[in-house]
């Protein structure tokens, strides 16, 4: 599932993210949302988060929603 819609994603998420550092390589990085950053309900980019880690970028993937079950 990709990450332009924000009603797909919930703190708590797996998901991968791209930095701002690696937009040009295309480098994902793996982690856990902490906050929803994007207010608006779409972004065509994918939605910015912050990880558990503390790292911002914006969602590409989603391994899963945080939902139990």
């Amino acid at each position: 599932m990709n990450g332009n819609k924000r009603s797909d994603i919930k703190p708590g998420s797996r998901v991968s993210i791209v930095l701002k550092q690696d937009q040009r390589s295309g480098n994902l990085t793996e982690g856990i949302v902490r906050d929803i950053l994007t207010k608006s309900p779409s972004h065509p980019h994918g939605i910015k988060v912050r990880l558990v880690s503390g790292e911002v970028g914006r969602v590409k993937e989603i391994f899963d929603s945080g939902k139990p079950g």
